[in-house]
Order: structure tokens, then C-alpha cells, then sequence
């Protein structure tokens, strides 16, 4: 579950957001140039906020249940170019400019690994 922390969330874009049980959105990353899908990760009001404020891909990690920015221990980094709520507004669409791998296991994406079903 993700912290219950008063978030800087502009309140317009906060209304328009419809959450899961555990207050978060997921978020579908995609390169901004070719719009290979890259990775999904899940994003509080906080962390959408910061990924809005300071350009870099922040997340709330479910297992560690702390906020990460993409890239900060890796050196794998996530520069936001623009993010985008669909219609229901349940998932975001985060596209980015990235620098190496997306994916934890070092794939370029975490879909390499997973193969077609």
C-alpha cells in the first residue's frame, strides 16, 4: 500500500485519477522516438507529482514499498518527455528518453525476457 502522505499533486489532475485499492495508477512506459513499450510500473499522487515537477521517472515500489527514481542506483535513467492519462483515467502512459536498459534483469525491455505467449 502506498503511503498516505498529503501529496503537492495538482488537484485538478489528482480528481481525474482513479486509483486501485492501494491508492496507486499504473503507469505504461514507452520510448518517446519509437514507442516500444519498455516497462510498467505504478505511480501514487506523490510520485506522479515528482515525476511531473522533476522530469525523472519516479515510482512506488510494491515490494519495498518506498518511492524510486528510475536510474538513481543504476545509472538507468528515465527522462520524462510526457505523461498521459487515459480515458478512464486508470494508467498513465509515461514516454521517456532512455539510457540503458529498462528492465532490471539488464533486457533493454522488460518485455525481451518474458517471450510471446
Amino acid at each position: 500500500m502506498a503511503p498516505r502522505e498529503e501529496s503537492q499533486l495538482d488537484p485538478a489532475v489528482a480528481a481525474r485519477l482513479k486509483r486501485d485499492a492501494n491508492g496507486l495508477v499504473a503507469a505504461v512506459v514507452q520510448l518517446h522516438d519509437t514507442g516500444e513499450v519498455l516497462m510498467v510500473g505504478w505511480m501514487d499522487d506523490e510520485a506522479l507529482h515528482r515525476t511531473l515537477t522533476t522530469g525523472r521517472a519516479t515510482y512506488w515500489s510494491r515490494s519495498r514499498r518506498q518511492y524510486w527514481v528510475k536510474g538513481e542506483t543504476s545509472g538507468h535513467v528515465q527522462a520524462v518527455k510526457s505523461v498521459a492519462l487515459d480515458c478512464d483515467g486508470d494508467a498513465l502512459l509515461v514516454r521517456v528518453e532512455q539510457t540503458g536498459p529498462a528492465c532490471h534483469t539488464g533486457a533493454r525491455s522488460c518485455f525481451d525476457a518474458g517471450g510471446e505467449l
